[in-house]
């Protein structure tokens, strides 16, 4: 299944400098891009104009289209047909995020990687309906923070990370391969370090345990979702079953495996290393469970 991160953002927040990062710093990931908007991406020094219903081949081995509203769900089916790592779609300044992200819910073929919400630091009172769009994303970027003096505040309880020029580690939204120099131009970006650029920072949390879980203290764990986190990712092994999990923000999947001891990865912003460890361990169950307390897991099953 191919995650599929939606950037959606109000017109000028920065969302197309930010995809353009994304492409320049992410390695040897194949990445499908879905414009949606009137921008240009940038690679290898060179442009791709935005024209409805087309599909270029950049020269990283990424996939460049754009769409309009009615075709972005047969561009997903024909993208999650590709070789590819991961699809972004950048949203149009004045696109609906709930509709985009129902769109991708409905997809054959993908997974929801996230809503990554790119709000203009200095922009932010020209905006409509900021309350309700912050409200449904699993990520804002505050973006431009290097033009406002003080940071705002933002009405979202999702977590937020203030950067410039759109500068977020690729790391943070999907799985990055490393890079290919294989026969093949070379640009510029290949010879740069980018260990070296000021990225929005973040944390990982690795979690591991022979001990299964208990399917209820475990979902009051993700349903409590600590402060700052975004993502969780790996194996869980409960006394009924073992399942690979996959979250972003509030969107929790689980999916049945073989048996394996659980192996966590979680990634957020300002979050606690220590406190997120014993809260796992506190998970680990210590009496019997029923198959009434694996519903809790279930229901979120695929």
């Amino acid at each position: 299944m191919i995650p599929v991160v939606v950037l959606a953002g109000f017109l000028g927040s920065g969302k197309t400098t930010l995809l353009n990062h994304l492409l320049r710093t992410s390695g040897g990931t194949r990445i499908g891009v879905v414009v949606n908007d009137f921008g240009q991406i940038n690679i290898d020094a060179f442009a791709v104009s935005a024209q409805v219903d087309s599909m270029v081949s950049l020269s990283n081995g990424c996939l460049c289209c754009a769409v309009d509203g009615t075709e972005l769900d047969g561009m997903l089916t024909r993208l999650a047909a590709a070789d590819l790592d991961v699809i972004v779609i950048e949203a149009s300044g004045l696109a609906e995020p709930a509709a985009m992200v129902r769109m991708v819910l409905q997809a054959p073929g993908v997974s929801y990687g996230g809503l990554i919400y790119v709000a203009d630091a200095v922009e932010l009172d020209a905006v409509p309906d900021l309350s309700r769009d912050l409200a449904l994303a699993d990520l804002v970027v505050l973006n431009k923070v290097d033009r406002v003096s003080t940071l705002p505040t933002l009405p979202s309880s999702a977590p937020v990370l203030p950067v410039s020029f759109g500068r977020i580690d690729p790391a943070l939204l999907f799985e990055v391969r490393p890079p290919d120099l294989g026969p093949r131009q070379l640009s510029f970006d290949d010879l740069d370090d980018h260990s070296t650029h000021a990225h929005a920072l973040y944390d990982s949390v690795s979690f591991e345990s022979a001990d299964p879980l208990h399917p209820k203290l475990f979902m009051d764990f993700l349903s409590a979702r600590p402060d700052g986190l975004f993502r969780a990712k790996g194996f869980v092994r409960f006394p009924l079953g073992t399942f690979m999990l996959h979250t972003v923000g509030a969107y929790v999947s689980f999916t049945p495996v073989d048996d394996a001891p659980t192996q966590l990865v979680l990634i957020g912003a300002g979050i606690d290393p220590e406190a997120l460890t014993d809260w796992l361990m506190a998970c680990v169950a210590d009496g019997p469970v029923t198959e009434q307390d694996m519903l809790w897991v279930l229901r979120y099953a695929r």
